[in-house]
């Protein structure tokens, strides 16, 4: 039986959107092996200026040593 865990991680990046969600991706993608999806729950721009994009995302992966 396989099994999926959810975590959800927040990317930030000052070029663009998709680039703070390729953060979020390979942040979390250096302690998680097997990730399966990716959803984008919400983009937004943040700081003092509003000259930072933040993406919220939520990586599903397989966790190890599951039994049936």
């Amino acid at each position: 039986m396989s099994v999926t865990k959810i975590i959800e991680v927040v990317g930030r990046s000052s070029e663009s959107s998709d680039a703070a969600v390729k953060n979020a991706l390979a942040e979390a993608g250096r302690n998680l092996r097997d990730v399966k999806a990716l959803d984008v729950v919400s983009i937004g721009l943040r700081g003092d200026n509003l000259d930072e994009w933040g993406a919220l995302v939520r990586i599903s992966f397989l966790v190890d040593n599951v039994g049936d």
